[in-house]
């Protein structure tokens, strides 16, 4: 199990884009927001600031500490 959950999907939805849309604007391939989403890859700092960013919310809100 990832050591995070990702909110990603959720406020990505929220905000009415899709994963090509939130790819582009981070200039990112859809395929590296598809696994952030899943909690298969990690996003670097600077990715997930950008992240919240185009998606309104904190860093904190897109990713929580994850449970075992």
């Amino acid at each position: 199990m990832a050591p995070y959950q990702s909110n990603v999907r959720e406020y990505r939805q929220k905000a009415g884009l899709s994963q090509e849309a939130l790819a582009r604007e981070l200039g990112v391939s859809r395929q590296t927001v598809v696994n952030i989403e899943k909690g298969l890859s990690e996003p670097k700092v600077l990715l997930a600031i950008a992240m919240g960013v185009i998606l309104g919310v904190t860093v904190q809100e897109l990713f929580r500490k994850g449970t075992s």
